[in-house]
């Protein structure tokens, strides 16, 4: 009984699309990340950059703050992406596609989203929701379609899906040879289905013909009933019904200038094989196909055969071009529409592995596997090719008339930016100048292109060219304007004429530069993990809780980098102040009223202290606080309540709890504004919250009044006069918010006489209602949503309030603006009484039948739950009394909210991502405040809730990273790392990393052949080495070099045995390598054993008084490829070869063998439960071992094995109480629970492993280990890495737990939304073929899929989940939090 939960979402872009997806007239950009679909909008900001300044090789994007220019600089234009959406999905997505259709809702085009096992999803945009909306749902996987029983599963085969150009239907390859086809209305459909009806129409059997009346219910756009879906009925085809020769495709695309929905498929009638290259030779066909939708039959226009047994992929190209590429390992060729080709050989290679006529470019030495190729523009006939090193390079097209003649590759060289990190998964062109590029392997980028000739850029556009030279005919010749009517395919007459202005841009291939502008963080693939466990900074003054980081390796090629990630945030202490008793703190920037606001930076130059007594104000000085004196600041006044400045800066306003006091630039008392009535004796009610926004002061007091206040023309503070409904209506919170940008379009209401200013009030009512005003007017509200305090997902003046509801028990209110130096957007967000945070985004919603809109607000994911509740003493008086949210216009280039109390958290959102919760590493913060001053500059001020009076001056952590909800840190290496260990001792980390090299044949007396090899295009191997790293200050200190052809398989630091007399045992660092000489070869390993002694330091670099010191080499038959410590005695285990063997390092650095396993297989995962002798072993073929090791004598036995086949890719044990489980993670991205349990009948005495469950993540794991437990008592989860990015946890969950969870899961399955229709409990199934366990299919003992699980938060309130009526879903909060890894290391 165990819960999944993905702490971090994927970050590898697998697919991407450009389209005008929200409206006709938008620019966006969809993206997705295996099960995550992201959409964004396109934003030119202006940045200042050094002039010729070209992205580093690597395009490393180590900090999302924008970098500082230098002395010679300008202003360029750039493009950043901007978060519009973010769906998680209930399934793995395979492709993307746009679809145009006749209409819909927000008048943009349609999205068309293939997932694994033959689904499609066809989606739009939704105004009125601001959400995707789902059209329709096809499942292709039905029995009587995939029948055979020969043929492979559909989870083994490869999904295209392809769209025709001009929108006429959707092609989905699927399973072995099966296509499905759903077509898509056109224009004059039902006109072409009555002419239809009428040719069957014979008057003197069917009497009087009746007229078709349209009906009124069913407007009608471009003739097409609006009412009736926008697809046809679908149908499926076989291949080898097309045609019999298709028995082994390889890719089909849609191509374009085709009057008829028209394909290509690429494919060969036998398989193909580099072993019989000799024998199937060029055996690869490319044919073309046109489709009639209404019979549903095909037509062949076009075959060729004898083409390169390497291709492998159909680009189509646009107009501008014509025709197709065909993408191979070795070559490119160009076929047009009648079948005349054109190709280019791009390495020698090319020449031995066809016979078919190509040009000559073998010098490039490319290698085009796993290559994408985009066109730069749709006027552009150039093509951008990017390897899969990373490497840019250029096609160039020479054109003649109507027809390809030639084409040529042009590399880009490093001068030009023509190089990133590492290969790309996909490329969109998202604008002029501009292409998106998507990778699996680094950051995705947004790159701009350019060229420097005023020529170019003076050149024409096709619709110019077709403006000027059409109609006078000077620029057209005469018999290209004369239609082909034999050619049913044959362009127009204006293309004819503008393909004749097309010329090969060759000559100025030189003259393309290419600049990073943004990027898409991506942290993987991630390949191994340690723990770094340290404590942070526990002084005196400051008290952290326990918060240990994970190291983890990433990317691949050039770009490896180690990474560091934190759950929760730890501030840069920048210095520490004695301010005694303090509860709150605010920090002040005040100009003189002479001067007024300056050029400068808004330095922070005085900070106001409250406790419960008395308030005192400080000046800040280069050596800290210094309290004010001198001045008219009455420190005896009482405690504060909140302080502010209005009149630009130059006046500040103290909030007490019975009056307000008005202080000049330096602090002398301007005035005094008490709230006492002169007429009445009663005490006044004292003032709990405020709210500034400049000139305006809101005041809420503790009887549930509230009152603004304004500068008057005299320049003195008077109260606005206020309506019947903000009378007589009582308020819990508010918020005054500038709307600078107009964002909520609130007008002023008839009857105001002063329409100017752009301040609202929105306040929040003791029933839960949220009521806005548009200042100065406080007559009555502008705008009123009373279902507030329900959380439904869309908020609107027209929320119908349900009886049967329940409300959430809110507490506070604060509207403003969150984001980066990027984009800033703004956001309501909620407090309830329980420290939950709500997120509210507004938006603008069409009303029907209106060019108007209407204000609606959508609920933002934030499944953050706080570390502990309020304490059940606290009254309600007490809670509104707590510290409120406090707005820190700019903490390190974001702007973002601090919640103060027992859970101390930032809100933290930049351009590209949601807002994140991030928990401060803190225990409590009583108060925070922004501080910004020469020695802290964009940090803040924050108090210690358990120390009172301790103040810490701060920063949030530099270069480090928050789009995941997660800090982190990057490294980069620029060489792609294989393996990583920790060594806790000296704080360092061993990394195992490796560069590709050329491999040439090595001078051999017995091998005389090889003397003849005179090709230059080498292959390339690896070669490994071992590299020592100092955790603090992220640099190189050490390395060694290990031996030609060998690679790096493992390291560890293993606690061994150093001595066999005194028994002494020290930490070693253990590495596995294996050298690869060629398949021909048997391979060979080494165990490294590695002690990390103290050494001289150089004397500029401290940290490099650490070194690794060769204790022991041994040579092995076979790679070394898994190492574990076993035992209690220091004994070390090796997977070499095809034995398992346990070994003793010796005095004189020989490893002794003493106990040995055969296990017939290449082992590639071992581990050991620590102190019990029990090991896990996993291979490929046939799945998992558990074995025990025992001392006396020295022996390895074997207890169980799985009972069916697994290919182990990663596994672990997980213990449980007293139960033993084991977590073993398959290539088909599953994860199987086995239970070793030798009283179960069904075990066999133990030999046979329990199977209770298998569950299915869609990413492809790398690594699964235990999570240090920080306490005895609970049991210890593990931690999932995958090749996406994501960071999983598996958590074991006691009875109780687990039964909750269930039910809770069941209930939000069925009553949240689900994005594309998808079926969340489908898609945790495995995949056909696949075990699902004995427990799942008993209906019990499976995984809680805690993504749904975390999703708690966004159906309300959940009150009637928990077990105590009056706990108010305390326990299963408690529960949800675990289970979900917020205390993953408390």
């Amino acid at each position: 009984m165990q819960c999944y939960t993905e702490l971090l979402p994927p970050t590898a872009v697998t697919h991407s699309i450009s389209l005008p997806f929200l409206s006709s007239s938008a620019n966006n950009l969809v993206v997705a990340k295996t099960n995550l679909l992201q959409i964004f909008a396109l934003k030119s900001v202006i940045n200042t950059v050094s002039e010729l300044s070209y992205p580093d090789p690597a395009y490393s994007v180590e900090t999302s703050k924008p970098t500082t220019a230098t002395a010679r600089s300008e202003r360029q234009h750039e493009t950043k992406l901007v978060l519009l959406a973010h769906h998680e999905l209930s399934g793995t997505i395979t492709s993307l596609a746009r679809v145009k259709l006749l209409q819909s809702i927000s008048g943009g085009e349609a999205l068309l989203v293939a997932l694994r096992d033959a689904k499609l999803s066809l989606i739009e945009w939704d105004p009125e929701k601001h959400s995707i909306s789902t059209i329709s749902i096809h499942y292709y996987e039905k029995e009587d379609i995939l029948s055979n029983p020969w043929e492979p599963e559909l989870s083994q085969c490869v999904t295209q899906l392809s769209v025709d150009p001009s929108s006429r239907c959707a092609a989905l390859k699927f399973g072995a040879r099966h296509l499905a086809i759903l077509p898509f209305h056109q224009t004059g459909d039902e006109l072409a289905a009555d002419d239809l009806a009428m040719d069957d129409y014979d008057p003197d059997i069917d009497g009087e013909r009746l007229t078709r009346k349209q009906s009124t219910s069913q407007p009608t756009t471009n003739g097409v009933t609006s009412g009736k879906t926008p697809y046809a009925a679908s149908f499926v085809l076989s291949l080898l019904a097309l045609d019999p020769v298709l028995t082994h495709p390889l890719h089909i695309s849609f191509l374009y200038e085709y009057r008829e929905p028209t394909f290509g498929i690429l494919y060969s009638q036998v398989a193909r094989s580099t072993a019989l290259l000799p024998e199937r030779r060029d055996n690869v066909y490319y044919s073309v196909y046109t489709l009639d939708l209404e019979q549903r039959a095909s037509t062949t226009l076009l075959s060729l055969n004898g083409l390169p047994y390497d291709l492998f992929t159909i680009i189509p190209l646009s107009r501008s071009i014509g025709g197709a590429l065909l993408i191979g390992g070795n070559e490119i060729i160009h076929v047009d529409q009648s079948g005349k080709t054109t190709g280019v050989a791009v390495n020698e290679l090319a020449k031995q592995c066809t016979s078919f006529a190509l040009g000559d470019q073998s010098d490039l030495g490319m290698r085009l596997e796993h290559c994408v190729i985009k066109q730069l523009g749709p006027e552009n006939t150039d093509l951008l090719l990017i390897l899969n090193t990373g490497e840019l390079a250029v096609i160039s097209f020479k054109i003649d008339g109507r027809s390809v003649s030639g084409l040529s590759i042009r590399s880009m060289g490093a001068e030009s930016g023509g190089r990133c990190p590492a290969g790309a998964s996909c490329a969109s062109a998202i604008g002029r100048g501009r292409l998106f590029i998507g990778s699996e392997d680094c950051n995705s980028l947004v790159l701009g292109w350019s060229r420097g000739s005023d020529r170019l850029k003076r050149q024409k556009s096709r619709l110019e060219v077709k403006l000027d030279d059409h109609p006078g005919g000077s620029g057209v010749d005469s018999e290209d304007l004369e239609e082909d009517e034999d050619d049913l395919y044959a362009a127009t007459k204006v293309d004819l004429a503008a393909a004749k202005q097309v010329s090969s841009p060759s000559d100025t291939l030189d003259e393309y530069r290419f600049r990073m502008h943004d990027a898409l963080s991506n942290l993987g693939p991630l390949s191994d993990v340690a723990f770094r466990n340290h404590n942070l900074d526990n002084s005196d003054s400051q008290k952290s809780i326990y918060n240990a980081e994970i190291l983890t390796t990433s990317g691949r090629g050039t770009a490896g980098e180690l990474i560091y990630m934190q759950q929760n945030i730890t501030v840069t202490a920048v210095a520490q102040y004695d301010l005694t008793n303090a509860r709150g703190v605010w920090s002040v920037t005040t100009t003189a009223a002479a001067e007024g606001p300056t050029g400068e930076e808004d330095l922070h130059n005085y900070i106001i202290v409250s406790n419960d007594e008395k308030s005192t104000a400080y000046k800040m000085k280069p050596g800290g606080p210094e309290e004010l004196s001198g001045t008219e600041f009455e420190a005896d006044a009482g405690p504060t309540v909140d302080v502010g400045t209005i009149s630009n800066g130059t006046k500040t306003v103290q909030v007490l709890q019975s009056d307000l006091r008005i202080y000049d630039g330096d602090f002398g008392l301007s005035q005094i504004l008490p709230l006492a009535d002169e007429d009445s004796d009663a005490e006044p009610p004292k003032l709990i919250h405020a709210s500034f926004a400049d000139p305006y002061v809101l005041l809420i007091a503790e009887d549930y009044s509230a009152m603004v206040l304004t500068e008057d023309d005299s320049g003195d503070i008077e109260i606005i006069a206020k309506g019947d409904a903000l009378k007589q209506g009582k308020w819990l919170s508010g918020s005054l918010w500038e709307d600078s940008n107009d964002a909520l379009r609130i007008e002023f209401p008839e009857d105001s006489d002063d329409e100017t200013g752009n301040v609202l009030l929105l306040l929040l009512s003791t029933l839960g209602g949220l009521q806005v005003f548009r200042l100065p007017n406080l007559q009555k509200p502008v705008y009123i949503a009373d279902g507030l305090s329900f959380l439904p997902p869309f908020l609107s003046e027209e929320f119908n309030i349900r009886r049967s509801s329940a409300r959430e028990n809110l507490t506070e209110l604060l509207m403003t603006e969150l984001g980066d130096s990027t984009h800033k957007s703004p956001y309501l967000i909620l407090r309830s009484a329980f420290d939950d945070l709500i997120i509210y985004q507004p938006y603008q919603s069409p009303i029907e039948g209106s060019q108007d809109t209407a204000l609606r607000w959508s609920k933002v994911t934030n499944p953050y739950l706080p570390r502990s509740r309020i304490e059940e003493s606290l009254d309600a008086e007490q809670q509104r009394r707590r510290q409120p949210l406090r707005v820190v216009p700019n903490a390190g280039g974001y702007s973002t909210v601090f919640m103060p109390g027992s859970s101390p958290c930032f809100i933290l959102k930049s351009a590209s991502s949601l807002p994140h919760t991030i928990e401060l590493s803190e225990t409590s913060v009583a108060s925070l405040c922004p501080f910004h001053t020469p020695q802290c500059q964009r940090g803040f001020l924050y108090i210690n809730g358990e120390m009172k009076g301790k103040s810490c001056a701060a920063q949030l952590p530099q270069q480090s990273q928050f789009e995941t909800g997660w800090v982190t840190r990057r490294k980069s290496l620029g060489k792609e790392v294989y393996a990583l260990t920790y060594y806790p001792e000296k704080d360092v980390c061993v990394l195992g990393t490796s560069n590709i090299i050329s491999f040439k044949l090595p001078e051999d007396d017995f091998h005389t052949e090889w003397a003849a090899e005179t090709t230059t295009f080498l292959p390339q191997v690896e070669q490994g080495s071992i590299e020592l790293l100092d955790c603090k200050t992220l640099s190189k200190i050490g390395s060694h070099d290990i031996e030609p052809h060998e690679i790096i398989m493992t390291i560890k630091t293993l606690s061994l045995e150093v001595s066999e007399h005194t028994h002494e045992r020290q930490s070693l660092v253990c590495v596995g390598t294996s050298i690869l000489r060629g398949e021909d070869l048997p391979s060979t390993g080494h165990i490294y054993i590695f002690a990390v002694i103290d050494v001289v330091p150089d004397p500029e670099r401290p940290e490099t008084g650490t070194a690794l010191k060769l204790l022991a080499k041994e040579e092995v038959k076979g790679a070394v490829t898994a190492l574990s410590g076993v035992g209690t005695q220091g004994f070390l285990m090796v997977a070499q070869g095809q034995k398992c063997m346990v070994r003793g390092l010796k005095e004189d650095g020989s490893l002794l063998p003493v106990a040995f396993m055969d296990m017939q297989c290449y082992v590639s995962v071992l581990k050991e439960l620590p102190g019990t002798g029990l090991c896990l072993m996993g291979d490929v073929v046939k799945g998992v071992w558990l074995t025990g090791y025992m001392e006396e004598p020295y022996q390895l036995r074997l207890f169980g094995k799985s009972p069916r086949h697994i290919e182990v890719v990663a596994a672990d044990m997980l213990p449980d109480g007293k139960q033993l489980y084991m977590a073993v993670a398959d290539a088909d991205c599953n994860i199987h629970i086995l239970q070793f349990d030798p009283d179960h009948p069904k075990s066999l005495s133990g030999q046979r492993l329990l199977h209770h469950t298998t569950f299915h993540t869609s990413h492809y794991p790398s690594t699964i280990t235990l999570v240090p437990s920080t306490t005895p008592s609970s049991s210890p989860s593990a931690l999932i890495t995958s090749t996406t990015g994501s960071l999983a946890l598996l958590t074991p969950l006691p009875p109780s737990a687990y039964r909750t969870l269930s039910a809770l899961q069941s209930h939000l399955q069925t009553t949240l939304t689900h994005p594309l229709g998808l079926n969340p409990r489908g898609y945790r199934m495995p995949s056909q073929g696949s075990p699902v366990g004995e427990a799942t299919a008993m209906g019990r003992g499976g995984v809680v899929d805690g993504m749904v699980i975390r999703r708690w938060m966004e159906g309300g309130r959940w009150r009637w989940w928990s077990g105590d009526a009056g706990d108010e879903g305390g326990g299963v909060r408690e529960v949800v939090r675990r289970a979900t890894g917020r205390d993953l290391f408390r």
